[in-house]
């Protein structure tokens, strides 16, 4: 899970351009996603950068680095739920070449993140770079096979199903909190969650959907909300 770290990292501007919408509908990574996974992207918040500068929800600094890179587009990418906690913030970052090839991917693994591109760039078509997705834990990867290999794979969806209750970024602890009582809602919605991963993906076709795309600072007004009314659903 990744979020942003603290209040500075959210910047003022507001709204989702139609340029930065298309650039965002056209580069969108395909999400490849367990046959049996319980939770889907909510909302995605897109920052396009085409200067270099922090990143506005994930503590990195990104590269615009001309001729080879002309922008990159930042997608916050928000679930309601990990398998093992409410609120959930994941990466991608497409860079886009000045003759508007992807020049690059990079995407969040558990607080870090890892190259989006294959050797041979094999996971790329056209714009659009192919990632799978952890079973439950939404940590990306161009390979599936890195998930098997991280301790816990297994338990995390079954037994260790909603350890962690409400998680949340810095950046929200004047918005959001939580105790041992919402934890444990949490913690009991979740374990009616569990499932065994099927090992088999299929892609989640989102692109065409424009209500999904907004810009990261709507996404940071929305998260809050969305917890609190998530929280009152448990209830």
């Amino acid at each position: 899970m990744l979020s942003a770290e603290d209040g500075n990292l959210h910047n003022e501007d507001c709204g989702l351009s139609l340029e930065d919408r298309r650039l965002a509908a056209a580069y969108a990574p395909r999400l490849l996603f367990d046959r049996n996974e319980p939770f889907y992207p909510v909302r995605f918040g897109v920052t396009v950068l085409r200067e270099g500068g922090a990143s506005p929800s994930f503590r990195r600094r990104l590269k615009v680095s001309r001729p080879a890179v002309a922008a990159v587009v930042e997608y916050a990418i928000y679930y309601d739920y990990d398998i093992q906690h409410l609120y959930d913030l994941e990466h991608v970052w497409v860079y886009i070449g000045s003759d508007g090839e992807v020049a690059d991917v990079e995407a969040s693994f558990h607080g870090k993140y890892l190259k989006g591109l294959v050797r041979g760039r094999t996971n790329l078509s056209g714009t659009r770079a192919s990632l799978y997705v952890q079973p439950g834990k939404h940590a990306l990867s161009p390979l599936p096979e890195v998930f098997e290999l991280l301790p816990g794979f297994a338990g995390c969806t079954q037994e260790e199903a909603g350890a962690d209750g409400l998680i949340f970024g810095d950046c929200f602890h004047s918005l959001l909190a939580s105790d041992e009582g919402i934890d444990r809602k949490v913690r009991n919605y979740l374990q009616t969650c569990r499932f065994t991963p099927s090992l088999n993906y299929d892609n989640w076709e989102y692109a065409h959907r424009q209500e999904l795309f907004v810009s990261w600072d709507e996404l940071f007004a929305e998260i809050p909300e969305r917890v609190r009314n998530e929280l009152e659903r448990l209830y």
